[in-house]
């Protein structure tokens, strides 16, 4: 028998001796799994992007683990099963993929791309926007929408387009911001924060547009930028501490100068 079919299978049979005799197991509802499920998927992410192998397959199994429990869940209640999950699944797939087991031919990754969102519409009547998640985070809810949108063509025909798209929200933002600026201190007038706050919006939806553009994941270039920004300030506050001061009780060229020691140190091990 495939190993792969008995590694599955033994998983089956721990997750039904775990909902039959495990007290935490049994309370376990859709809702409450829910959020460790979410909490696992970052989880994932981090090891990802740490490029830590052993930690990937860790977090793998503790995914697919909460897998097997909804499917579970869905066998108590007849809604579905774990058969009913993989057998969907596998239909969808061959459907999506014309292709392989069609006589559709593509000229590579980003037709199979647009294949697959105009696919998905006509399962049930789509609209082309569906499949994007209400409580994704924003960030990369704006990287799906636009990848939607670029499938059924509507998209900017070049990258310099969507540059000056960028540059024009900007100054719109920037002006507003200056409007906002010059109302401080004037109690009769009012910054019109919801007009700003959407300007800004704008600046962040084109600018992950433009990221689409280049090819960067614009939530992995953040996270990367905020992991730099957490060694940088945490070795200046470990180098300060050192000296016996705080950084409430440090000057900024104090501080500056450990900051840029904590450049070079990533320059070294780049």
């Amino acid at each position: 028998m495939d190993e792969r079919l008995v590694a599955f299978e033994r998983l089956l049979n721990i997750m039904d001796d775990l909902r039959a005799k495990c007290p935490w197991d049994q309370k376990q509802t859709m809702e409450s799994l829910r959020h460790l499920t979410i909490e696992e998927t970052y989880e994932l992410s981090d090891a990802i992007l740490k490029n830590d192998k052993n930690e990937i397959k860790k977090e793998i199994g503790d995914i697919l683990l909460h897998l097997v429990f909804y499917s579970k869940i869905g066998s108590e209640t007849n809604d579905f099963n774990i058969t009913d999950v993989i057998n969907s699944l596998c239909e969808k797939m061959i459907f999506r993929h014309p292709h392989i087991y069609g006589d559709v031919k593509v000229s590579g990754a980003d037709e199979v791309t647009t294949n697959w969102e105009k696919l998905k519409q006509k399962e049930g009547d789509k609209g082309a926007l569906s499949g994007v998640p209400n409580s994704m985070p924003s960030l990369l809810k704006a990287l799906r929408i636009q990848d939607k949108a670029r499938a059924i063509g509507f998209d900017w025909d070049r990258p310099e387009q969507v540059w000056e798209k960028v540059q024009e929200e900007l100054g719109e933002f920037h002006e507003e911001a200056q409007a906002s600026t010059s109302v401080i201190g004037e109690p009769e007038k009012k910054i019109n924060q919801e007009k700003l706050e959407g300007e800004f919006g704008d600046v962040l939806f084109s600018l992950i547009n433009y990221a689409r553009y280049l090819k960067i994941n614009p939530e992995d270039a953040l996270e990367k930028t905020n992991k730099k920004f957490m060694f940088r300030f945490n070795y200046m506050e470990k180098q300060i501490k050192a000296q016996g001061k705080t950084l409430a009780g440090s000057t900024l060229d104090e501080m500056d100068k450990f900051w840029n020691e904590a450049k070079k140190l990533e320059s070294k091990a780049e």
